[in-house]
């Protein structure tokens, strides 16, 4: 007889960013060597400012402090499945993960960034992901996410990375931590 299989933590990728008609959801993955775990995060802003953030890959607000694997070490993870407003995706599921990347469009009214973006030099290549995943025989739900650092991650980069080095950086980072959880031939850049 042998007892619960126990998940071992290996990352968690503080914050991405999943589109949605009425409000975007911002989310941190919590990464198993069996499952990742989308966990809902606290409303922190409107949904313009997380549109923008969207759009420009970067955080526009800088005030909110990152979570950590150890801020999850005492939650159980079947309290964290459990919970209705996380997603949970077992990596066996999972049956394709593409990462992708565009350059935001610019509208009218956001004017000055793009004269502030263009007077800087700076490109922003503004990084995504697809993940397409079995929920049952027919039915496999695609989860794109933005991968949209926390200013507290972006500022202290800053100093030394350009924006599109840091916005890359942080998608490749993403993007190794599911190449160790998921099989070779299910993952495309």
């Amino acid at each position: 007889m042998s007892g619960p299989v126990i998940d071992k933590r290996l990352a968690l990728i503080h914050r991405i960013i999943v589109p949605d008609k009425e409000y975007p959801k911002e989310y941190g993955i919590l990464v198993t060597d069996s499952r990742s775990i989308f966990i809902r995060q606290k409303k922190t802003r409107s949904s313009y400012w997380l549109r923008g953030e969207m759009r420009f890959g970067t955080a526009l607000v800088t005030d909110v402090i990152p979570k950590t694997l150890e801020d999850f070490e005492q939650t159980g993870l079947e309290s964290l499945t459990a919970d209705p407003a996380n997603i949970t995706v077992p990596h066996e599921a999972v049956v394709s993960l593409v990462m992708g990347k565009e350059e935001p469009e610019f509208r009218a009214r956001e004017f000055f960034v793009w004269l502030t973006m263009r007077r800087q030099g700076h490109r922003f290549q503004v990084y995504n992901f697809e993940m397409k995943y079995r929920q049952s025989q027919k039915l496999e739900p695609l989860i794109k996410f933005y991968m949209v650092p926390l200013g507290a991650y972006f500022k202290p980069e800053r100093r030394t990375k350009s924006e599109e080095t840091i916005l890359r950086e942080y998608a490749t980072d993403a993007l190794g931590i599911f190449q160790k959880v998921l099989p070779a031939k299910i993952i495309s850049s």
